[in-house]
């Protein structure tokens, strides 16, 4: 099969997006004939390096964007000039003869970028899309400090709605693939041809078992993340102060940003600085180590497409608490943790610390749902398998069967 992959950043030694487009990339490489059109950062290594089982067609990334790169990751500006490569490089390509069976945006994740792919006669597909996530009302006046940028994906709906450009590759689209299911109804207002849930995210192994003290009343409770309102820590810390009968449950924070100062005065407030560990950034190594000496994860981040971090906990055999709301409502599931409703911050934090109290008090369901968080990311989230399961949807989509909705 000749799938031609586009995506502005593709790069194995990166973070985010560009490194999950690279494992994307690198595992189809195996499978199909892969050509990819991309940005190529300069100081980083060549991309057809990375990529040696692909034919890859580069264009150096502008350097303007990269000076914010908070910015640049959030509002993708050089997007423009990128799709004008693409569309070029597509037109020459095909009035030359090049055939592809099948095309595939993989990046940007956010859904707000029209396609330079709408423009050929090649079936293709976009995603997987995530974020255009909201903040829940009743949060609003907690997160009104977000930076003005981020706000601006209230501007999402309208343009879903209204935007011709936008809707015209969506519904041009052989396929849409959403991050999970909530993308479907993020975009009720695009008529799609065929949608997928797809989790973007992937893991190469599994992490070798710990063994993990089995002594009630006794959990140490492990939140990483960005620190930023959404994510939840400040939930977290609220909910372990409720927990009074149970002292022995303790909270370590990993991550920095402007919320870790704001929880570390609520932790000061509610008198359970004693409980709470706040490490700021950490390294890879470092977490590692954090997920194995850790007895629970809990991130209930209230507007989060997916969350790579809850892949890491679960790779390391941790039970997790989350919010069921976008990407961690489809994660987890009644064999791997324990899902929250996202209703008031007060509710919130009443739920999640009901929730931390069942584990601290049972031991034996906190080592089963953690071997049973490991047993799914093993059986749903490796790259190879995930891999395989995009080539066959390929497939699908050629042939133009429905089908069911793949476990990717």
């Amino acid at each position: 099969m000749k799938v031609l992959l586009i995506a502005p950043n593709i790069d194995s030694s990166d973070v985010g997006e560009a490194f999950v487009a690279f494992k994307w990339a690198q595992n189809l490489s195996e499978r199909v004939e892969l050509t990819v059109l991309a940005f190529q950062r300069a100081g980083r290594s060549r991309l057809e390096f990375q990529l040696p089982n692909a034919r890859v067609i580069s264009w150096p990334e502008p350097a303007w964007p990269q000076k914010h790169e908070r910015l640049n990751a959030m509002l993708k500006p050089a997007w423009p000039i990128f799709a004008k490569h693409v569309r070029k490089w597509m037109g020459q390509a095909l009035r030359n003869g090049a055939q592809f069976d099948i095309a595939h945006q993989l990046m940007p994740q956010a859904a707000r970028y029209a396609s330079p792919l709408r423009h050929f006669d090649v079936p293709y597909i976009i995603g997987p899309l995530g974020g255009a996530l909201n903040t829940p009302d009743a949060f609003r006046d907690e997160a009104a400090s977000a930076p003005l940028f981020t706000r601006l994906r209230a501007l999402d709906q309208m343009r879903f709605r209204y935007d011709p450009w936008l809707r015209a590759s969506y519904s041009g689209a052989a396929c849409i693939l959403g991050v999970a299911p909530y993308v479907r109804d993020v975009l009720r207002d695009v008529p799609l041809r065929r949608f997928e849930p797809v989790l973007e995210l992937g893991i190469d192994d599994v992490a070798p078992k710990v063994a993990r003290p089995q002594t009630p009343r006794v959990m140490r409770v492990l939140h990483v993340g960005r620190g930023v309102r959404t994510k939840g820590l400040r939930d977290t810390v609220r909910a372990i102060a409720l927990l009074k009968d149970l002292p022995e449950v303790t909270l370590t924070s990993a991550g920095d940003g402007e919320e870790i100062e704001v929880c570390r005065a609520e932790a000061e407030r509610l008198g359970i600085v004693d409980r709470v560990t706040f490490m700021g950034r950490v390294s890879r190594e470092e977490v590692e180590q954090l997920y194995a000496s850790h007895d629970l994860f809990c991130f209930p981040s209230f507007r989060e497409a997916a969350g790579g971090v809850l892949y890491e906990a679960m790779r390391n055999g941790l039970p997790v608490i989350t919010a069921e709301r976008g990407g961690p409502a489809w994660i987890i599931d009644a064999n791997s943790g324990f899902r929250v409703p996202v209703t008031t911050p007060e509710t919130f934090a009443k739920d999640i610390a009901q929730g931390l109290a069942q584990m601290a008090l049972d031991p034996e369901t906190r080592c089963r749902l953690g071997a049973g968080a490991r047993d799914k990311v093993a059986r749903e989230g490796q790259w190879s398998g995930k891999a395989d399961r995009l080539v066959d949807l390929y497939q699908s989509v050629l042939s133009g069967q429905k089908g069911e909705p793949l476990p990717l």
